[in-house]
């Protein structure tokens, strides 16, 4: 299959090179177009009892909350001042009128001194938006009409900012187009230092951002034709670069490393691009079906915005396989040598100072630094295995005291306009720091209304049950609580207002914690699922690779050692606080469990990968005859530079989104960098090749019936491109 792959990839060459210029071309005209299609995603389903109850109240009452607040100030007068009022009210009117307003409401109307800052400097009105009651469509709705909103009546003489949910929501989205144009200024300037450090050629340093360019733009194309059949996440647009330009440059290292390989070991460029399609490209497919298919899982967890990023993973990873297999081999066959062109001079007198040739390769497989290190490891494997075990522990234990919550504005940086008025009314408001939600009782007449209202009054938390308003049948009920609203205490009392039972009546509850039930609830559903699906995925790819049932045993059992540990970094940073001013965000003493899943599944695809590519050049010597230590030895010697170099580029691809301003996003690329930090250095310079040396043989046993499978469909990584000639026979060290 792959020796039949590189001769199309050769035959094909012009055309694939016709197809590249196409996808940028697509790319970066209609693929870019994706930015305007893309969503909140949504945290919780359409079907979702949040949701229905909260388009069941507005179907009833019209829009119940304030979406935006717009706030007036003026340090030279109070809001009892004519002039105060006349702006207000002017501006009120005018936003009235727009056709995007359900309602907009002032101190001056309502006579509510909850509209009434302490100091009596500022006033706010509460603008009720129509067009829906998701995020999504309050944000939209929003944007249509923020500038409207600023500038309505005559308030020149006022400081007027904009603020309230769907303001945040907005913000959100766009601070993280601003993070994602950010960190690419950051991030590759840096690959392409790395890249010509890593070849010492310009050429070839160029490849791999080439590739990582196509990933980017035709992961974009290709979730832009997704989104005509599905909602997806604004944030699917940073998930596809940074795992797009990430994975990309990491296929194209291996594919470019083993190339130069073949070219240093005699063979013309025709044999040496057969012979890294057969065995480089073999690893990079199995590296890229584990991610896809890992993203598959998402799916299983009723979470849109899950489902979005999923979708945007799955393009971005496919199409940087696909390029690695097919694009770079037939660009590597029209360049041969000339890939080692513009060389460094430092690099240059090196490579004439020690040529490369076949049989200096193999001397240097069994030499070196990456040698030396397993070689210590594996003399002493126990001593190494329970301490780096017990660190491992350690920084996995605040995993214990993980708290799970939602996002809001303190997601924000501080001086974001939104999170800033959002909290001005909460501190310098009467009852601006008041948590509520919404209950609308239908049916019933009085008496069901009155039982109603004492069933929640005598709920645990519930400070008081305010009448709003009332239709024919129906009364709109606000409830005063006093515990934080991403607190397991205001779940339960939603869970609690929801099992109210009250004869002839139906109680419909909006607000609060009442949609981060219904994610809980969603990923606690398809959590089992997930997960059991996404290891025997794994398992069986890695199966059909290494043609063992123990290897991939470890293997999983590695990616939970680090996942746990980087996650208990993260919840040790961005729950409990620390480090919060250096990396310039707000702990709220909560994690989005929805962003947390993703991290996880990212971070598990992600762990194999390292995994895969040692592994498959130990798998290689394995087959050519070598003992299991000299394996590994030779595997750690010949992937050890280049596994640095992808780690360390895909560390700076992903920590260049920690430096962005939204806080989750600094989260998930914190924590993947952390991750991969330990799975390229504890656990590949360390755990592997300890533990490999501890199970000796029994790494490589396979039952009769599997072994046959693996013989017929295996995904082996053997030279079967290359003239047996060639072959090097393995030596026992």
């Amino acid at each position: 299959m792959y020796s039949l792959l590189g001769r199309t990839v050769i035959k094909a060459r012009w055309l694939i090179v016709v197809g590249v210029a196409a996808v940028f071309a697509i790319g970066s005209t209609w693929g870019l177009g994706v930015f305007d299609e893309f969503t909140d995603g949504g945290f919780v389903s359409a079907d979702a009892r949040s949701v229905t109850d909260a388009e069941a109240i507005e179907e009833e009452f019209g829009s119940t909350g304030a979406d935006v607040i717009v706030l007036y100030s003026a340090d030279d007068m109070t809001v009892d001042d004519p002039d105060f009022q006349a702006a207000v009210t002017g501006a009120a009117a005018d936003m009235a009128a727009l056709d995007e307003v359900d309602r907009a409401q002032t101190y001056y109307e309502t006579g509510a001194e909850t509209f009434v800052a302490n100091d009596r400097h500022s006033t706010f009105v509460a603008v009720a938006l129509g067009g829906g009651t998701s995020d999504e469509a309050l944000a939209n709705t929003y944007e249509a009409v923020r500038e409207e909103l600023r500038a309505a009546g005559d308030t020149d003489g006022f400081d007027v900012a904009l603020g309230g949910g769907a303001a945040v929501f907005y913000d959100i989205n766009e601070q993280v187009q601003e993070d994602l144009e950010i960190a690419e200024m950051i991030s590759l300037p840096l690959l392409l230092v790395i890249m010509i450090v890593v070849f010492g050629a310009l050429v070839a340093a160029s490849l791999p951002l080439l590739i990582g360019g196509m990933a980017i733009l035709g992961g974009f194309a290709l979730t832009r034709v997704i989104t005509e059949f599905t909602d997806v996440s604004i944030f699917a647009a940073n998930v596809i670069t940074i795992i797009g330009l990430g994975m990309s440059i990491d296929y194209a290292l291996f594919v470019l490393r083993r190339f130069r390989e073949e070219l240093a070991n005699g063979r013309d460029k025709r044999a040496a691009v057969l012979g890294t399609v057969a065995t480089a490209g073999r690893t990079v497919m199995v590296s890229g079906l584990i991610i896809v298919l890992s993203m598959v899982g998402l799916l299983l967890v009723d979470v849109p915005f899950l489902h979005g990023i999923a979708y945007g993973v799955m393009s971005a990873v496919g199409i940087a396989m696909l390029s690695a297999l097919v694009v770079l081999p037939a660009i590597l066959y029209l360049l041969g040598h000339r890939v080692d062109k513009g060389r460094v001079p430092s690099r240059r007198r090196s490579r004439e100072s020690h040529p490369s040739g076949g049989r200096d390769s193999v001397a240097k497989s069994d030499t070196g630094f990456w040698h030396g290190l397993a070689a210590g490891v594996m003399r002493r494997p126990v001593l190494i295995l329970l301490p780096v075990l017990a660190f491992m522990a350690l920084l996995a234990g605040p995993v214990l005291g993980a708290e799970f919550g939602g996002v809001d504005e303190r997601d924000m940086p501080a001086d974001a306009e939104s999170r800033v008025v959002t909290e001005t009314v909460a501190a310098d408001f009467p009852g601006g720091d008041a948590e509520t939600f919404e209950v609308m009782v239908s049916g019933g007449g009085g008496s069901a209304l009155a039982e109603a209202m004492q069933a929640l009054e005598r709920l645990d938390h519930v400070e008081g049950v305010v009448p709003v308003d009332e239709s024919a049948d129906s009364t709109h009920l606000r409830v005063h609580y006093d515990v934080d609203p991403f607190s397991a205490e205001s779940r339960h009392l939603i869970e609690q207002v929801r099992d109210i039972e009250v004869p002839g009546a139906e109680l419909f509850v909006t607000g609060g914690a009442s949609d981060l039930v219904d994610m809980f609830d969603a990923i606690v559903e398809g959590l089992p699922a997930m997960v059991g699906y996404i290891v025997a995925v794994t398992m069986i790819v890695l199966f059909l690779a290494f043609g063992s049932i123990v290897l991939p045993v470890k293997a999983v059992l590695m990616n939970f050692v680090s996942l746990a540990a980087a996650i208990g970094v993260v919840v040790w940073i961005f729950q409990e606080g620390h480090l919060s001013d250096f990396l310039g965000f707000t702990a709220t003493g909560y994690l989005n469990p929805s962003n947390l899943l993703l991290m996880a599944v990212l971070l598990f695809a992600l762990s194999t990968d390292y995994e895969v590519f040692l592994l498959s050049r130990v798998r290689e010597e394995w087959d050519n005859g070598a003992d299991n230590r000299t394996a590994v030895l030779r595997g750690m010697q010949k992937t050890g530079s280049i596994i640095t170099a992808a780690a360390l580029i895909l560390i700076v691809v992903v920590g260049a989104f920690a430096t962005g301003g939204i806080t989750f996003m600094k989260m998930i690329g914190l924590g993947m960098a952390v991750a991969i930090f330990l799975d390229a250095t504890v656990v590949r310079m360390l755990l592997v090749p300890a533990t490999m040396r501890l199970l000796g043989t029994a790494n490589w046993w396979v039952p009769g019936p599997l072994a046959r499978l693996y013989s017929k469909y295996g995904l082996k990584e053997s030279e079967e491109a290359a003239d047996p000639a060639d072959r090097k026979v393995a030596v026992e060290v």
